[in-house]
C-alpha cells in the first residue's frame, strides 16, 4: 500500500467547506488534528493554564497552506477559556477582566500599536437579538474620548488616547453593508487601528458562553450564521483590524452530537466506577466528572455499539456530519442559545468593555474602571 500517498492526502484535506462550521480557531485546529493525526505544518500553538480556572491558547497560523488546512486566515489567534464564566459570578468576571486586559495589551504591543495610536471600536451585531447584541453592548460601556480632543482638549489628562465607537447595526436594519459603513467612518475619522466586537458560533457546547477569542485577521460580519459578507480587515481598510468574539450560539446538530458523546462518556465513567467498586477501591479515588469528555473517557468500540448501535461506533466527524444531514432536510438544524443568555451577554460585555478601557487608556485601572461602565 502506498503509505506516503495516503499521508499526503491526509494533509491536503481542506476543512473550509465543512458544513459544521466554527468561528473559533482552536476548534478548527482540533478538527484539523483529528484528520491529520499529527501536528499541522505552519501552525504554532501554545497553551497556558498557569492561572487556575483559565486556559489561554495562543495559535499562530503562519502560512497560507496552513490557513487552508484550518479554514482560517493566516494570523494570530488568542483564546481565553473560562468554564465558570457562564455562571454570572462577579468575582470570576473580574478575574477574566484582569487576564483579558493583560492579554489584549500584549496583543497591541505585538502589532506595534502604541499609546499614541487612535482607536475605532465597532460593535457588530443586532441589538434587537440578545445573542447577537454583544458588540453594541460593549460599545455602550466604552470610554470614548475622540470628541474631547477637539471640543475640550483641556479636560483630557495624561494616560488617555483618542477612542471613537460605532454600532452600525446589521444589513436587515440599515439596508447598508456593515463594511461600507465602517469603511466610510474610517475614511473620514482616520483612526490608526480598528477593534471589531462580534458574537460567534461554536461547534462545541462547552465553549458557548465560556470563551473569548482575539485575532488580528479581521472579521466577516454575519459569518457566524452562515451569511456571506464583505470582510472588515486590514486589506479592505488599510489599517490593522483586531477582532474580539464570544461564541453565544451553537447548531442543533452540535447539541445532538455532544449529547451522544456525553452519554457515552457517562457510560464509560460509570463502567470504570463499577470496576473500581468491584476491586474494593476507596470512593475517594473516583475521578471527578469533567467537561468535555475526551476519547479516553469513552467506552471501548464494542461497548459503544452495544449502547448506541452503529451511530456509537462512527468517528467524531462522520457522526457529526450524519446528524447534520438528517436535520437539514427537516429544517431543524437550528441555531440555539442558552436560556441564561441575557445575563451572560450583560456580564461578558462588561468584561470586554472594562478590559478595553484599561488596555486603551493607561489612566484607567482596577481602582477607577467601574466609573467608566454603566
Amino acid at each position: 500500500m502506498e503509505k506516503g500517498a495516503d499521508e499526503k492526502m491526509e494533509h491536503d484535506i481542506d476543512l473550509s467547506g465543512y458544513s459544521i462550521r466554527t468561528d473559533l480557531a482552536v476548534e478548527a485546529h482540533e478538527l484539523a488534528r483529528q484528520h491529520n493525526e499529527s501536528d499541522i505544518p505552519g501552525v504554532w500553538l501554545q497553551a497556558d493554564n498557569s492561572e487556575p480556572g483559565i486556559l489561554v491558547t495562543r495559535l499562530h497560523v503562519q502560512t497560507e497552506e496552513a490557513g487552508k488546512t484550518l479554514g482560517k486566515l493566516p494570523g494570530r489567534y488568542l483564546t481565553i477559556e473560562v468554564p465558570k464564566l457562564r455562571n454570572n459570578d462577579t468575582s470570576v468576571e473580574e478575574q477574566v477582566t484582569r487576564r483579558f486586559t493583560v492579554e489584549f495589551g500584549r496583543f497591541l504591543k505585538e502589532l506595534g500599536i502604541t499609546e499614541e495610536h487612535k482607536a475605532l471600536v465597532v460593535g457588530l451585531g443586532n441589538w434587537n437579538v440578545t445573542p447577537d447584541a454583544l458588540g453594541p453592548m460593549v460599545v455602550e460601556n466604552l470610554l470614548v474620548t475622540r470628541h474631547l480632543y477637539t471640543i475640550a482638549p483641556e479636560t483630557v489628562g495624561d494616560g488617555y488616547r483618542p477612542v471613537s465607537a460605532l454600532s452600525p447595526g446589521v444589513l436587515g436594519i440599515t439596508g447598508i453593508e456593515t463594511s461600507e459603513i465602517v469603511f466610510g467612518v474610517v475614511e473620514k475619522s482616520k483612526p490608526d487601528f480598528v477593534i471589531c466586537v462580534d458574537a460567534l458560533a461554536s461547534r462545541a457546547l462547552h465553549r458557548v458562553n465560556t470563551t473569548i477569542q482575539i485575532s488580528d485577521t479581521g472579521i466577516h460580519p454575519g459569518s457566524g450564521v452562515g451569511n456571506k459578507r464583505k470582510a472588515i480587515d486590514q486589506e479592505t481598510l488599510g489599517i490593522p483590524v483586531i477582532a474580539i468574539g464570544v461564541p453565544t450560539v451553537v447548531f442543533a446538530s452540535t447539541i445532538v452530537n455532544d449529547a451522544i458523546t456525553y452519554l457515552l462518556g457517562h457510560f464509560g465513567q460509570s463502567m470504570a466506577e463499577s470496576k473500581r467498586a468491584f476491586n474494593k477501591l476507596s470512593m475517594s479515588t473516583l475521578p471527578e466528572r469533567k467537561e468535555p469528555y475526551t476519547e479516553e473517557d469513552l467506552p471501548d468500540m464494542e461497548s459503544r455499539k452495544t449502547f448506541m448501535g452503529l451511530v456509537g461506533s462512527l468517528p467524531e466527524e462522520e457522526k457529526r456530519q450524519l446528524i447534520h444531514e438528517v436535520l437539514r432536510p427537516l429544517g431543524q438544524d437550528l441555531i440555539v442559545t442558552p436560556k441564561e443568555v441575557d445575563d451572560f451577554i450583560e456580564g461578558v460585555s462588561n468584561v470586554i468593555a472594562t478590559g478595553l478601557n484599561r488596555s486603551l487608556h493607561r489612566a484607567v485601572d482596577e481602582e477607577n474602571s467601574a466609573a467608566y461602565t454603566h
